[in-house]
């Protein structure tokens, strides 16, 4: 199965990004690797069993180019976190402060949260993505929701 790449970025567009923004946390580095995969699936000849493959290929190569981005030399000369949230559009001041606390989570519990409550993914198919086991899917989504509500007790004290 081939779909169109102008079908492909009105379908995915924003939940790449949104996956991508998750692992680099930076506006333009997301931009850059929801770019690159398409450009990895317009270049390749690789077939995909249906729309659901297909997802789980193109969120795994953005994640994976994020990560590339992440790594690299720019990765010291780029804006903080709360410069990029406060360009994000939120419904409410806690949704805001959610997603600003998720951000702050540690990269493999970032990915994890979002992937399973932003993109709606189950733990299967989070860990066909990223290439881990069904168990650390869970365990990482446990310790994540874990930090994240104690991060939101003290905020509440």
């Amino acid at each position: 199965m081939r779909q169109s790449l102008e079908e492909l970025i009105e379908l995915h567009q924003k939940s790449l990004y949104a996956a991508a923004f998750s692992v680099c946390r930076n506006i333009d580095d997301a931009n850059d690797a929801v770019q690159d995969t398409f450009i990895q699936y317009y270049t390749s000849k690789k077939q995909f069993h249906d729309g659901e493959h297909l997802k789980a290929w193109l969120l795994r190569v953005a994640i994976n180019r994020a990560k590339d981005i992440s790594g690299s030399f720019w990765k010291r000369n780029r804006i903080s976190i709360e410069d990029c949230t406060n360009e994000l559009p939120f419904e409410n001041r806690e949704e805001h402060a959610l997603f600003e606390e998720v951000m702050k989570l540690p990269e493999k519990y970032r990915e994890v949260i979002h992937l399973y409550y932003y993109e709606d993914l189950s733990a299967k198919e989070i860990a066909r993505i990223l290439r881990i086991t069904e168990g650390s899917v869970k365990m990482r989504l446990s310790r994540g929701r874990s930090f994240l509500r104690d991060v939101l007790k003290e905020e509440e004290s």
